[in-house]
């Protein structure tokens, strides 16, 4: 087995000794399979984040082999139940990551067994007796004030500029950063004098169709004569999602807004203080954002404040009478 560079483990001795033909199927060589394929599909089938994602993943679960089974790959006979916890105590623990960023992980490696079982190369499911709940996270979003004081801000540096209004354009479209940052003017109509977005979502495949507001009008407007969007047909030169996030923080605390802004957080915004707040119903929202199902909606939009003490201002005077004693 050696001499022919085959890999070798207790069990795969054992078939050799008893004579039993065996497919060297390992973990990472089917991980390695899928991800090709999924490469190959990459704006087709799959988003470029998915890819990265997998590849991701890949990594982890190649230095975790190394580090606690001290191999560098294992057949696939060999992933069990307690391979999976250990997998998910190497992801909290050596890699520092959150509960749900690590079962988003396992998750994709739960893929490639899946893979595996159904092509018969394994016998049993480490995943059998095993379940996983992503823990409900509130996600940050601009209040209208906190809006107002940053469409207000002046930068002198170029990059913050663009970030603030590209970060304000989500948050008046509600468009994720993949399909900000490929929206072309081939996705813009004018239907009877007013502008409209009509774009497949890179991520659901699902047509979102949204009216332009004055304030993405007027960003549109600021960039149309930059080189970039001449030369690719861009509505805006979207730097990257990293660059993005990265420079949202610094934005954050330069106009004094204590939240953790991401590029996600523009579109809760618009789902939360310029929509509902302004008594935009959950139905259109939802068909905005390119949702699904309303449900997906639900988790994105708040009740915030001002709504709540609006709607209350309906009961004002009708229950003024005092209870007799």
């Amino acid at each position: 087995m050696e001499e022919d560079g085959e890999q070798i483990t207790a069990r795969l001795l054992k078939d050799s000794y008893l004579g039993i033909n065996t497919e060297n199927k390992t973990i990472l060589g089917v991980f390695k399979e899928h991800n090709e394929r999924v490469e190959g599909l990459v704006n087709k089938d799959f988003a470029p984040r998915t890819l990265e994602r997998y590849k991701t993943c890949y990594k982890h679960i190649e230095d975790f082999i190394k580090l606690k089974y001290k191999q560098t790959d294992m057949n696939l006979q060999d992933i069990n139940p307690m391979f999976v916890c250990n997998f998910e105590y190497y992801l909290k623990t050596t890699r520092s990551c959150c509960k749900n960023t690590t079962i988003k992980y396992i998750k994709n490696f739960k893929k490639i067994i899946r893979i595996a079982l159904a092509n018969g190369w394994m016998k049993e499911d480490p995943f059998r007796n095993i379940k996983y709940h992503l823990d409900d996270v509130d996600m940050a979003y601009l209040t209208e004030d906190e809006l107002k004081l940053l469409m207000n801000k002046h930068f002198e540096l170029e990059r913050l500029q663009l970030v603030r209004d590209t970060y304000v354009f989500c948050c008046f479209t509600g468009l994720a950063f993949v399909d900000v940052a490929s929206l072309k003017y081939t996705d813009i109509e004018d239907k009877s004098g007013k502008l409209w977005i009509k774009k497949k979502r890179q991520k659901t495949k699902n047509w979102c169709t949204i009216p332009l507001l004055e304030p993405a009008i007027q960003l549109m407007d600021k960039y149309k004569e930059n080189p970039r969007c001449i030369a690719n047909g861009y509505v805006l030169p979207v730097l990257s999602n990293q660059k993005m996030n990265a420079y949202l923080k610094e934005i954050a605390y330069l106009c004094g807004i204590n939240k953790n802004l991401s590029t996600h957080t523009a579109r809760h915004t618009f789902a939360t203080t310029v929509t509902p707040a302004n008594q935009v119903s959950m139905e259109v929202v939802s068909k905005m954002l390119g949702h699904s199902s309303i449900n997906m909606t639900k988790k994105y939009a708040r009740v915030v404040d001002d709504l709540v003490s609006r709607d209350m201002q309906k009961l004002v005077g009708m229950y003024d009478k005092v209870i007799a004693n």
